[in-house]
């Protein structure tokens, strides 16, 4: 679902300001962490898998050279900020937890919202990769399913610069993968159904700036990377209803200090 201009490109503005400043305050140097999903580099990485209540930085694959150094600007070499951005930091909550996304929220059926992880997305000109084909449910697991995400495009999304392909219907299909915490502190992705992705009938959803696009947790999507000289900034939030069981294998998970919330403001 495509919603246009839902929120003031003003807005749009005062997250990207605001993530310069969070940007200008992290030390590259205190942490190398990539997110690729083409090479899964975040699989058993313990600074990502303990950043479900936290703020943490995540480069690009390609963002280092040989000595450990970035090839480019910090501002330009990071893949994501997450995960708990909507909770820890008071400009990123005042845009995540507003009574118009709380209506739009209740609207689709879930009795008891809570917003479990949020992820400002760079998608830098040149270096922002290839996201491959996934559905959000495999990471972000409830019995029964309850994940949707909401993806905000803060810079215009086009084909040229990897907005988030889709195809129509896809979300009936089977939950293919889940990543699992095992005993051991290992984690893995699990195939649960082999069922192939899809090979066609992919649209781009293509938004500009201030545009809403809500998708199912069973939704495949994936973007392509940014081949243009043009960033593409967006903003994804996941939401889960509190009264599914949330195992505790699930990957992303938060300490006592941080309860699960809803859209009131706190």
């Amino acid at each position: 679902m495509l919603l246009e201009d839902y929120v003031a490109v003003d807005e749009c503005r005062r997250l990207k300001a605001r993530v310069r400043e969070l940007v200008d305050a992290f030390d590259p140097q205190s942490v190398h962490s990539v997110f690729s999903t083409t090479r899964q580099t975040q699989l058993n990485d313990q600074y990502f898998y303990e950043s479900g209540d936290k703020i943490r930085f995540f480069f690009e694959d390609g963002a280092f050279d040989d000595n450990g150094g970035l090839c480019q600007s910090k501002h330009d070499s990071l893949n994501k900020i997450g995960h708990a951005m909507h909770d820890l930091d008071p400009v990123f909550e005042a845009f995540s937890r507003t009574p118009k996304l709380a209506r739009t929220v209740a609207s689709l059926g879930l009795t008891d919202p809570g917003v479990i992880q949020s992820m400002y997305i760079f998608k830098s000109p040149g270096i922002g990769g290839e996201v491959t084909c996934h559905q959000d449910s495999t990471f972000i697991y409830t019995e029964p399913e309850s994940c949707i995400g909401f993806w905000f495009a803060i810079d215009n999304a086009t084909g040229v610069n990897g907005c988030m392909n889709f195809v129509p219907g896809a979300h009936k299909t089977p939950l293919r993968q889940r990543n699992r915490r095992l005993a051991n502190g290992q984690f893995v992705i699990q195939t649960i159904d082999e069922t192939p992705w899809p090979s066609n009938g992919w649209v781009p959803a293509e938004a500009r700036a201030g545009s809403l696009v809500i998708f199912h947790g069973r939704m495949p999507h994936r973007s392509g990377p940014n081949n243009s000289a043009l960033s593409r900034h967006a903003y994804t939030l996941h939401v889960i209803d509190r009264q599914c069981h949330y195992p505790a294998d699930n990957w992303l998970q938060r300490g006592d200090d941080l309860p699960l919330r809803g859209f009131e403001q706190g």
